[in-house]
């Protein structure tokens, strides 16, 4: 059972006589969250269907401590221009990335969150785009082979 608590304003969730899973709560509050940091409904949908799904956030700052116009110059390098640069590092990587302000969260498999966490923090310690472009290419035609 999901319900909205308007006093409150938070998300209650419980288990029935009807649940089958157990691991359903878990997936049902992985949803709620995956739509709330502002992945998209069929995002947030794969999350209850696939198992090996997983949220990962962290913040600009924790990667390298930056202030005022380098840290929005730094969050712009991981953003690209309209997108482009999120655009590539999602499709290389399988993986989908939500900026939200100085916060980064990511969705995806384990292996492929790591390398997209990789390139975004090579991006935010200041590596040209084109040398992460590459590394992404490699990484993501090893992986290819692997599979």
């Amino acid at each position: 059972q999901v319900r909205f608590n308007t006093k409150t304003r938070s998300v209650e969730m419980k288990t029935s006589k009807h649940t089958i899973d157990t691991g359903a709560l878990q997936k049902g509050a992985d949803f709620v969250s995956a739509f709330m940091l502002g992945f998209e409904v069929q995002d947030a949908v794969a999350l209850l269907r696939l198992d090996d799904l997983y949220l990962e956030s962290f913040q600009v700052t924790d990667v390298k401590m930056l202030h005022g116009d380098h840290l929005s110059r730094a969050i712009g390098r991981v953003a690209g221009q309209d997108g482009k640069t999120r655009f590539a590092i999602e499709n290389a990587t399988r993986t989908r990335i939500v900026i939200a302000d100085q916060r980064i969260h990511l969705l995806g498999s384990y292996a492929n969150l790591r390398v997209a966490r990789n390139a975004i923090c090579d991006l935010i310690l200041g590596a040209p785009p084109g040398k992460v472009y590459n590394n992404m290419r490699s990484v993501a035609k090893r992986m290819s082979e692997r599979y």
